[in-house]
This record gives structure tokens, C-alpha cells and sequence, in this order.
């Protein structure tokens, strides 16, 4: 998959896509469905499939204070889309001439003038221009102005009619019920970072963890859960990992530890995935790190 940075300026193999456009963060079922329709129109029209969103999350533009909500990085959030399909994602610059424009002028001069998109295929709920004024009645009738066509997907429910939606993920990882979240990604969710040094009072006990710290991640419920890591080699080892502040050491950063079982190697500064498979208790605080480790 080819990654273009902006919407200015490209070249002629950059432009002309059928392009899904959202946040796309998680990339859960919904939004599988958004990339399944923009590739059918691709098919038909004989062009590449591609995937727009934002950079940064305008919720981070407009609303700095907020704080821990994604459910990807930008790495697993181009991996997920690429599974599906994309050929190309644009990460539109979200800066302060985005947050200006008017619905016409992001219709016009970004859509059409910038990506040259053939078909725009959007979310019920996707909006755009200052304001969020612009919906998905406007973006059919600039793509009629300006010359390309345009699908709106309906919301969609699994088979027990659970919503399929990023807010629903967030909800059921904070709830501690990383199985929920799965079914509404189509995959487990999964942290991914660069293991850091920690106290490494696990390797004195016994047990040693890789720390990573979670950073702009939506904060699961913080205990411990059944685990399985991936390694930059494509090895994959069950364990348990612990996600919070670990009170019980005078811990104060929310990071997650990961044991892995049968393992034992350096794994500083490399960068693994940890995928949660299952809560098993809250996160408590022991009298002792003695008493810690006799559970």
C-alpha cells in the first residue's frame, strides 16, 4: 500500500482513486463494510482503491485537553486497512487551513481538485467543512457540481444487533470485556509500542514483563488479562499482561506489562503487539511486593 502525506501538489499516479474517507480509527467491521463498498465501485470503474483520513484526529485539533481515546496507531491503522484492500491512503494534513474550510471548498478543492477522486464512498455519520456542516445529502450534491460520484454506507449491526462503531469499542474495553471489543473489530484489539526500560522488579521476582507504554491509547480497564504478543519477527507467545499504574511498586504511568510465557530475551527498544484476549481480575494494590507475588 502507498502512503501520500498530503493532498496538494501530487503527482498524476497519486490522483484518481475511489476513496473510502473517514477517521477509520480501529478499523472495525463498520468500517470494513465503507472499504467493501469503495472497492466494488473500484472494481467497476477500473481504478485504485484508497482510504482517506485525517492527521492528526481532528478531536486532537479542536479538542487538545482530550486525552487516551485512539484505538490504533497509525501503523496498525494502515495495516488493518491494506488487510481490506486499500492500494493507497492518503493522510490528509489536519491543520489549521482544514479546520477552516468551508463544506464547498473541502468538497472542491481537496476532493476534486486535490485527489482528482473518481467515487467518494463515506459513513452515514461522516462530516466535514468548519462546522461540521457538511453531511452526506451536501457531499452527493458537490459530487454532482464537481464531477464524482459519491456513496453514503447506512449503519450497520452484527448478528445480535450490536452497533458497530469505534464509541462501542472504546466502551467495551473500558468496561473490561476485550471480547465484545473483538467481535466489533473483527480481531482482537491490541496494543502496540516499543518496550521500555522498567523496574525490571519482575526478572528479580521471577517474572520478567515487557513495558509499553500506552501514550495515546484508549485506557482498557486497567488489571490483568489473558494475553498474546507478537514480536517483530512473527513469533507469537501466550502470557498475561497487566495494564495500569501497578500500585503495588508506587507505579503513577499507565503503561502494560507483558509476560510472555517460555520466553526469556532482551526485547528492549523493539516493538511488539500485545493483543487482549480476556479480563481476569482488577488491578490491585498488595501490602508488599512479597505479598504480590504469593498470589
Amino acid at each position: 500500500m502507498r502512503l501520500v502525506g498530503d493532498w496538494r501538489d501530487l503527482r498524476a499516479a497519486d490522483r484518481g482513486a475511489v476513496v473510502a474517507i473517514g477517521n477509520f480509527d480501529g478499523v472495525h467491521r463498520g468500517h470494513a463494510h465503507v472499504v467493501a463498498a469503495a472497492a466494488e465501485v473500484a472494481q467497476a470503474l477500473n481504478a485504485p482503491v484508497a482510504a482517506a483520513v485525517f492527521d492528526p484526529h481532528p478531536r486532537r485539533w479542536f479538542q487538545p485537553e482530550v486525552q487516551h481515546f485512539r484505538l490504533t496507531t497509525d501503523a496498525q491503522r494502515a495495516r488493518a486497512l491494506a488487510a481490506l484492500g486499500v492500494e493507497r491512503l492518503y493522510a490528509l494534513p489536519f491543520d489549521a487551513e482544514m479546520a477552516g474550510m468551508t463544506d464547498a471548498d473541502f468538497a472542491r478543492r481537496v476532493l476534486a481538485e486535490g485527489l482528482a477522486v473518481r467515487h467518494v464512498v463515506a459513513g452515514f455519520d461522516f462530516s466535514f467543512g468548519a462546522g461540521r456542516t457538511g453531511d452526506g445529502d451536501l457531499l452527493r450534491l458537490y459530487g454532482q457540481r464537481f464531477g464524482f460520484g459519491v456513496t453514503i454506507v447506512q449503519p450497520v449491526a452484527d448478528e445480535e444487533g450490536r452497533k458497530l462503531s469505534s464509541t462501542a469499542v472504546r466502551l467495551a474495553l473500558e468496561a473490561g470485556r476485550p471480547e465484545e471489543a473483538a467481535l466489533i473489530l473483527g480481531r482482537p484489539f491490541a496494543i502496540e509500542g516499543e518496550v521500555v526500560q522498567g523496574r525490571q522488579l519482575g526478572r528479580t521476582l521471577g517474572f520478567p514483563t515487557a513495558n509499553v507504554a500506552l501514550g495515546d491509547y484508549v485506557r482498557p480497564r486497567f488489571g490483568i488479562y489473558a494475553s498474546r504478543t507478537r514480536l517483530p519477527d512473527g513469533r507469537a507467545f501466550n502470557g498475561v499482561s497487566n495494564i495500569g499504574e501497578n500500585p503495588t511498586v508506587g507505579g503513577n504511568q499507565a503503561r502494560l506489562e507483558a509476560w510472555l510465557f517460555d520466553f526469556d530475551e532482551d526485547l528492549y527498544g523493539q516493538v511488539i503487539e500485545t493483543e487482549l484476549a480476556a479480563f481476569l481480575r482488577p488491578e490491585q494494590h498488595f501490602p508488599s511486593v512479597e505479598a504480590l507475588t504469593l498470589l
